[in-house]
């Protein structure tokens, strides 16, 4: 079984006439992805890779019966792109786009308590169900189907744990890469909480890292709510204070909270081990199978 996507997803690619959209866009039908249609203003009409080309995310949903999108648009016009699939509306939009303004996804965030559609991101490489549909840039040659979920804030650390798991004959459901923006969609306990309910996923890998308290929300999710046992991993130990460290989200503030210190501390009460290295978790991981 999988979370949010399958091999029925139907799926628009919006950007699918740039570069990384049309790149990306191949890389996903060669994976088995259902990509039905892009979606460019002012391109309807066009082909892409023998895919046909909307001006807008409304008439590629319905003439294709779609109901997910890919968003590979530059920054300063994603959001507007995001707002457009909310509207059409689809069930899943996964934003790509790293560098969206902050301001803009404080208006995205508000649209989407008023609307069902999920968003996955921005700035992250998307979601894989393997063998089934992978909607992103995820690497899909190094999953494989299995039992365990994984949720990650960054999209290196998900490929590295991702790799550790699979070269030990480790398989996963889905593995969502949630992105590492001050603001984004779907966080920790949103993919925890589907995970918790899909009787196939055995055991989940929660990968973070340093910013926020997102992973101390979590934990605490995982100790009041979850059976489904979890690994963790958290990124940006060795980091000073005050300097961003990669992903927007990542910086510590200096107030005691967001520090690896204190994520690792909370996971560790919730009975969550978290792992000094990939591999670590994956021995995690392959304790609880």
């Amino acid at each position: 079984m999988s979370v949010l996507v399958d091999e029925d997803t139907r799926v628009i690619v919006q950007g699918i006439t740039g570069g990384e959209g049309k790149f990306h866009a191949e890389q996903m039908m060669e994976y088995g992805t259902n990509v039905v249609a892009g979606a460019v203003p002012g391109k309807g009409g066009q082909e892409v890779s023998g895919v046909p080309v909307y001006d807008t995310v409304h008439k590629a949903a319905r003439e294709e019966d779609a109901d997910a999108s890919v968003v590979f648009v530059p920054p300063a016009f994603a959001a507007d792109a995001v707002f457009e699939a909310l509207d059409a509306p689809l069930d899943l939009v996964v934003a790509i786009t790293e560098g969206i303004p902050t301001q803009d996804m404080a208006k995205v965030n508000k649209r989407l308590s008023e609307v069902d559609t999920r968003l996955i991101g921005p700035n992250c490489p998307g979601i894989i169900t393997p063998g089934e549909s992978k909607l992103g840039i995820l690497p899909g040659n190094i999953f494989e189907s299995g039992e365990v979920g994984l949720v990650s804030r960054s999209g290196t650390l998900t490929y590295q744990v991702v790799d550790n798991l699979t070269s030990r004959g480790i398989g996963q459901t889905t593995a969502i890469g949630i992105g590492g923006d001050p603001i984004i969609g779907t966080d920790f306990i949103d993919a925890l909480e589907l995970f918790e309910n899909d009787p196939d996923t055995k055991a989940v890998v929660m990968c973070g890292e340093i910013g926020g308290e997102d992973e101390e929300d979590a934990a605490q999710y995982i100790a009041e709510n979850m059976d489904t046992p979890v690994a963790g991993f958290i990124a940006g130990r060795t980091a000073p204070p005050g300097k961003r460290m990669g992903h927007a989200g990542a910086i510590v503030s200096g107030s005691g909270t967001g520090t690896a210190e204190s994520k690792i501390n909370a996971l560790n009460d919730a009975g969550v081990p978290v792992g000094d290295t990939p591999n670590e978790v994956a021995d995690h991981i392959e304790d609880f199978l």
